[in-house]
């Protein structure tokens, strides 16, 4: 195994370990999945969105669905930079 010898490689590094781990998410992107009452979940997209603000996060809802019940199923996405 070669020495690291520069925050290149480091990074480097870090990505091929973190394809590895999920070759489908390594997008830099995090995803949270809710499932809530339509009242609630409009309440938490709201939520997600004003501590994390489309110009700085890129946060969008990913994709929703209506379940049985009149409940949301929604994925929000946003940069996980700042985390």
């Amino acid at each position: 195994m070669t020495a690291i010898k520069r925050p290149a490689d480091i990074a480097a590094r870090m990505a091929a370990a973190r394809t590895r781990r999920d070759p489908a998410r390594n997008d830099g992107f995090r995803r949270d999945t809710y499932t809530l009452p339509r009242e609630e979940a409009r309440a938490k997209a709201r939520d997600v969105f004003s501590r994390y603000p489309k110009a700085a996060y890129m946060t969008e809802i990913e994709r929703w669905r209506v379940l049985p019940d009149d409940r949301i199923e929604f994925t929000m996405r946003r940069l996980s930079s700042a985390d």
